[in-house]
């Protein structure tokens, strides 16, 4: 059985299916899919944290997916634009886990992932596979992965 470690770009993952589809990214049928038949070794999803009730409730579903949840505040700065992404994180993480794992799963279409997917292939012989919005995923990053799946309407709530 092949041992996946999946990693969510959750902000990325919510402003492009909203952008493009204008409907919400289904984790539910997601991890259906992506774990079918494979073994979890980690799941982890990356998101900010503004404190509200809505975004706890949904932070709770996660977890009772199978995701740890791992949170960054929200940081509003004095010009009015705001700061609170996790691409370092998520890096961090996804090479500590390309040694113990078959597959790395990452959510995302940010491009400066597009080096962490080659390392992880190149250097620990990883299979990598994106799930992305494919008109706002970087096609870098589409070069990257080992295999590419486009979310769709079978992944969108």
């Amino acid at each position: 059985m092949e041992k996946v470690a999946i990693f969510v770009d959750v902000q990325n993952i919510y402003y492009t299916t909203k952008q493009s589809y204008r409907r919400h990214f289904n984790y539910t049928a997601f991890w259906a899919q992506a774990t079918a038949g494979r073994e979890v070794v980690t799941a982890f999803a990356y998101a900010i944290d503004k404190g509200d009730c809505k975004q706890q409730g949904f932070q709770q579903v996660l977890r009772n997916i199978g995701f740890e949840v791992k949170l960054k505040p929200y940081i509003q700065r004095s010009d009015g634009s705001a700061k609170g992404d996790w691409d370092v994180g998520i890096t961090l993480d996804a090479i500590d886990y390309a040694a113990k794992v078959d597959v790395i799963i990452l959510l995302s279409g940010d491009g400066d992932f597009d080096l962490l997917l080659d390392k992880a292939r190149n250097v620990y012989g990883v299979t990598t596979e994106v799930y992305g919005v494919p008109a706002l995923t970087a096609p870098s990053l589409i070069n990257s992965a080992g295999r590419f799946i486009a979310i769709d309407d079978k992944l969108l709530l």
